[in-house]
Order: C-alpha cells, then sequence, then structure tokens
C-alpha cells in the first residue's frame, strides 16, 4: 500500500512590526472587556454555584505558540466530574481527527448550555489574553492530549500564539466537523494576518455570537 504523501507547509514572512501592534492591542482590548463585563462575571459565575455548588471555573491545559502549555481559564459549564466521564463518551465523537466534540453533551449543565450557546463561558480567556498566553484573534488552544496526535503538518497550527476567536469561529464554528478543514482555515489566517484581518474576524465573530451560530 502507498504510503499517504504529507503536505508540504510554506511558512509565511515574519511580520515584527505586525506582533508588536498586536500585542498592544491585546492588552487594550481585554483590560477594556474585562472592565465593560464585570457585571457579567459575578452574574454568571452566582448562577453556575446555586445550580450544583461547584467550581466556578474551570481550568485546563493547553497549547499556544511553539507548543507551549498554558492553564487555559473558562467558565465551568459541565458537572464537576467531566473529565472521568469523557472516556465512555470517546466513541460518540462527531469529529474527525483528534478534536472531541458532541451535540448534547450530557456532561454539561443547565447554566452551561446557556453559557456554552453565547460562547460566554469562553470569557474568561480575557485573563489569559492579559497575561500573554493568548491573542484575542488566533488559532483556538487545543489540548495537549489532542496536539500528541497531529502530524508535523497540523503542528504548524502552532507557529503563531493561539487566540479566543479564528476564522472557524467566524465561518462555521462546531459545524466544521472535519479537522483538517479546521487546520486550512487556521492556516489560512495564518498567512493572511494583519490588523485589518484580525479587526475583521472580531467583527464577524460577534455577529456569529450574537445569532449564536454553530455553538455546541
Amino acid at each position: 500500500m502507498q504510503a499517504i504523501q504529507e503536505k508540504v507547509y510554506t511558512p509565511p514572512a515574519k511580520k515584527p512590526v505586525y506582533e508588536v501592534c498586536k500585542r498592544i492591542f491585546d492588552i487594550v482590548m481585554s483590560s477594556f472587556a474585562l472592565l465593560v463585563l464585570s457585571p457579567v462575571f459575578l452574574i454568571v459565575a452566582i448562577a453556575i454555584k446555586c445550580e450544583d455548588g461547584g467550581k466556578v471555573f474551570f481550568k485546563q491545559n493547553r497549547m499556544t505558540k511553539g507548543a507551549k502549555v498554558f492553564g487555559i481559564y473558562k467558565f465551568r459549564s459541565m458537572c464537576p466530574d467531566a473529565e472521568q466521564k469523557l472516556k465512555d463518551l470517546m466513541d460518540q465523537n462527531e469529529m474527525e481527527g483528534p478534536a472531541f466534540k458532541i451535540q448534547n453533551d450530557p456532561r454539561i449543565t443547565k447554566v452551561g448550555r446557556f453559557i456554552r450557546k453565547t460562547s460566554i463561558d469562553e470569557l474568561p480567556q480575557l485573563f489569559n489574553i492579559l497575561k500573554g498566553d493568548m491573542s484575542i484573534i488566533g488559532p483556538r488552544p487545543p489540548l495537549v492530549s489532542e496536539v500528541e496526535q497531529y502530524t508535523p503538518y497540523q503542528m504548524h497550527r502552532l507557529d503563531v500564539k493561539t487566540g479566543l476567536s479564528c476564522y472557524r469561529e467566524c465561518y462555521g464554528r462546531s459545524n466544521i466537523r472535519d479537522f483538517d478543514e479546521w487546520v486550512e482555515s487556521d492556516l489560512k489566517y495564518i498567512r493572511e494576518r494583519s490588523m485589518w484581518t484580525d479587526i475583521k474576524v472580531i467583527l464577524l465573530t460577534i455577529k456569529v455570537v450574537l445569532k449564536c451560530e454553530g455553538a455546541m
């Protein structure tokens, strides 16, 4: 049987001025967003705590630029023992590739369904952006266990700092089930990245989130 040939990746030119401007933009925008959204943080925290008495925030190891591991923050949207229950659900995975996604995940709480549908569960990642772990726009940060299954070609989605939103979030979100298609959208962003591209993705993301499109 003939071996499948690995795709060839041509790295784009480096953009040092853009990288500096992007970091300044990330700091200013994440600080402003945290200030404006502080009432939302309080309301969601109370709702999560009242539902089952568990922790408000969820911290999980993810990877960013250069396969660096960091702890990502989210509002907890699943039951406290969600990680232990994952192995019993793996055969229901609807994603093609290393990522895991299923519709109507039984581990998700009632509050969790709402904050996931509206993407509110992702808001604590503004702290990750402020710390420098992430950017506002960039490929979504994968789990360490997922990266362990990447091909050398797929690893190039970690050539830049991972982000809160990306092309996939604007054009399909969880409706994109093919991981290769997901990777290609990230590499397309890496080739096209600029301040104008980032602003365009932010505006498109706001539109998609307000319509609750493709949430899972």
